[in-house]
């Protein structure tokens, strides 16, 4: 059952909104057109019970690279 499920993931995350938060966003990111949502969120729930998702390593941003101006000569 998918309280089972919330209650696994709680044991990594303290906070029920913030494994609101990133369940949501984990199931956005996951998701396939193909597939139903419900079992998409079960999926992510199962994840979260096995690993910690406050500490996933998040999507590199590359740094910005600074504007060259050009000044009138």
């Amino acid at each position: 059952m998918r309280s089972d499920l919330v209650f696994g993931a709680l044991s990594h995350v303290s906070n029920r909104y913030q494994l609101c938060q990133l369940a949501s966003k984990a199931t956005r990111m996951l998701h396939k057109p193909t597939t139903r949502l419900q079992d998409t969120t079960n999926e992510v729930l199962v994840r979260f019970h096995s690993t910690n998702p406050g500490t996933l390593s998040q999507v590199s941003i590359p740094a910005a690279r600074p504007i060259e101006t050009r000044r009138a000569a």
